[in-house]
């Protein structure tokens, strides 16, 4: 260990600036900062997000289903911009109360239904449109199996090891030889599962395979936290296999660009509408 001091808790903590990448946006109450309602476009669904890997799994999922041929499946995708606190308006709040992207509402209903946390705007659009989660019981489970395996494993590496390797205001051995050994954990599960397996559940692309992707395939392919070389990611080679087979879907490429604000300008389409803002 090479931390040249030890932080001993007080016995009741009190708020302190944290620094940090996003240190301006946390708080430790919920709740909205501020009025203001969320526009509201003409197609059935209303997507609230960023091209974070959390919001990625949903605009993915949509462009699949678009390209399944479900018309119903149109969206309005709206930038929430989290490093200027538009999670917090009073409007976002309505819809997801965790100020947390991204967020959906279906209006092709009455009354319309907010949905909210990627895992379940994922099985709620599998379940809506039928499509992209097995009917079939047992295929069905493991399909939700790696679905909430992702839900609960993605907070150790993006929160975890994402957090204290890339973002943090300073760079400790402990948290990161901690998150590190846990993120290669997960990436040797998902390795033993491919090893077997064309795709996260079995034969079949899924609402898995859309849940990982983003964070796990994003991730061995050196697109989040420039990280690849140090997790020796080149050693899941069944990983890898996966990761640039479903990075080369269509859909993945269109759904990739949606909300994304950063990069190249030819990757970004801040907001969609209609197919025709995808090109």
């Amino acid at each position: 260990m090479t931390d040249s001091s030890t932080y001993v808790p007080p016995a009741v903590w009190q708020p302190a600036p944290s620094g940090g990448t996003f240190a301006n946006i946390n708080r430790p109450v919920a709740g909205p900062t501020h009025d203001k309602a969320l526009p509201v476009g003409h197609q059935p669904l209303q997507l609230y997000s960023l091209a974070t890997p959390n919001g990625v799994k949903v605009t993915i999922m949509l462009e699949e289903l678009l390209a399944l041929g479900h018309a119903g499946a149109e969206y309005d995708a709206w930038l929430i911009r989290i490093s200027e606190g538009d999670q917090f308006s009073s409007g976002f709040v309505e819809v997801n109360p965790n100020s947390k992207i991204p967020a959906l509402v279906d209006r092709s209903v009455e009354p319309p239904v907010r949905v909210f946390e990627s895992g379940s705007i994922l099985l709620y659009l599998a379940e809506k449109f039928g499509a992209l989660l097995p009917a079939e019981p047992a295929a069905r489970t493991e399909t939700l199996n790696w679905l909430f395996w992702q839900m609960g494993s993605a907070p150790y590496l993006g929160g975890g090891f994402g957090h204290f390797y890339a973002y943090a205001p300073e760079k400790f051995e402990y948290p990161i030889n901690r998150f590190t050994m846990e993120t290669k954990r997960q990436l040797d599960v998902l390795d033993r599962q491919l090893a077997l397996h064309p795709f996260i559940a079995g034969a079949n692309y899924s609402i898995a395979d859309i849940a990982i992707w983003p964070w796990y395939g994003a991730l061995v392919l050196n697109e989040v936290y420039g990280a690849a070389k140090f997790l020796s990611a080149h050693e899941y080679t069944h990983v890898m296999r996966w990761a640039r087979e479903i990075a080369q879907r269509p859909a993945v490429l269109r759904g990739r660009r949606v909300n994304r604000t950063w990069g190249d300008e030819a990757t970004q389409v801040p907001e969609r509408h209609q197919a025709s803002d995808l090109g």
